[in-house]
């Protein structure tokens, strides 16, 4: 929302506040509720008249998680997904971008995919977004909806102005793990998983700043309509990859983090996690052609912004701890 705004555009903003916090909605149109609640989004576009695109981010998102509850799962991220999208299309809003995920990938050779590799869903995480990958290109076909679905990688860090960040006190995601174990909100870092068959045996993944994933739907938004004019457009419905285009292993970005951040910490190394995968990391080209966006930010950087986010909040904010 801060990218959109920073860019000329109006978000109207509709959060529950389950996972979310309504300072980072200050200052923009907020509505609190849920994006399942049909009445909900009948006042919102009666209240802001035509809304021009829709970007749907609302899911559960921790994939351990997913694997203990998978009803619940399903329940928010698909079946919920299915009112919003029919919403849409009978509220006059046929421009939907989809926050999609590359846990959807298969393990290939290499580990770099582009939007046409093949895919294995193997959580009830990975298996919800491409749940609904497929649900919303269907009514693409059968409704008249246009959609691009960004198949987002391994963002990291905080909006550089330090407007938004990491909303929990711990976080289940990598960087977030590792500032907890840095400042002693947890009592160690466990890197999980040292035996797939990668450069050093821990998972591949694909790092990159998080202000550039913001900017990369800012780009989705602007450019809608030239990118699903092209052939790579299949019935109003595409998919872009958003990463940063580098392998980089958990265990490199567990020396990058330590070499910003300076201080020792203590590291255990262990087992998988439930529905880990070996991983991949991105083909940007699709991006760099269709949207005109690339990263722009570092790694580094990333790790920095996480940590200047959580000294803010340290500060300032009162956070809950998960």
């Amino acid at each position: 929302m801060s990218a959109l705004a920073d860019a000329g555009h109006t978000p109207v903003i509709i959060d529950n506040l389950v996972k979310g916090r309504s300072e980072f909605a200050e200052g923009h149109i907020f509505y609190r509720g849920d994006f399942g609640d049909r009445a909900l989004l009948d006042r919102v576009f009666a209240e802001r008249g035509p809304i021009g695109c829709a970007i749907h981010c609302a899911a559960l998102i921790v994939v351990p998680e997913s694997v203990t509850m998978p009803y619940e799962y399903y329940k928010v991220n698909v079946g919920k997904s299915i009112e919003f999208y029919m919403a849409m299309d009978e509220l006059g809003c046929h421009r939907i971008v989809f926050s999609s995920s590359a846990s959807l990938y298969d393990d290939v050779e290499g580990f770099r995919v582009d939007e046409d590799s093949p895919l294995r869903a193997r959580s009830p995480y990975a298996r919800s977004k491409l749940m609904m990958e497929m649900i919303l290109q269907d009514m693409c076909a059968a409704y008249g909806i246009k959609a691009i679905s960004l198949r987002y990688f391994n963002p990291i860090g905080a909006d550089p102005k330090l407007r938004t960040g990491n909303q929990n006190r711990v976080s289940s995601l990598v960087v977030g793990k590792l500032i907890a174990a840095a400042t002693g909100a947890e009592d160690r870092f466990y890197l999980t998983g040292t035996e797939w068959p990668t450069k050093d045996g821990t998972a591949i993944r694909d790092y990159f700043h998080i202000w550039d994933l913001a900017q990369a739907h800012v780009c989705a938004v602007e450019r809608f309509d030239s990118a699903l004019a092209s052939p790579k457009a299949k019935d109003g419905y595409l998919v872009i990859n958003v990463g940063m285009g580098r392998d980089v292993t958990v265990r490199e970005i567990v020396e990058a983090f330590k070499m910003v951040h300076g201080k020792p910490f203590a590291i255990e190394e262990t087992g998988p996690r439930p529905g880990d995968v070996a991983g991949a990391y991105a083909s940007i080209d699709r991006a760099r052609e269709l949207l005109g966006w690339e990263p722009r930010l570092t790694v580094e950087d990333g790790i920095r912004d996480a940590l200047r986010w959580e000294e803010k909040r340290a500060r300032e904010l009162n956070y809950p701890d998960a």
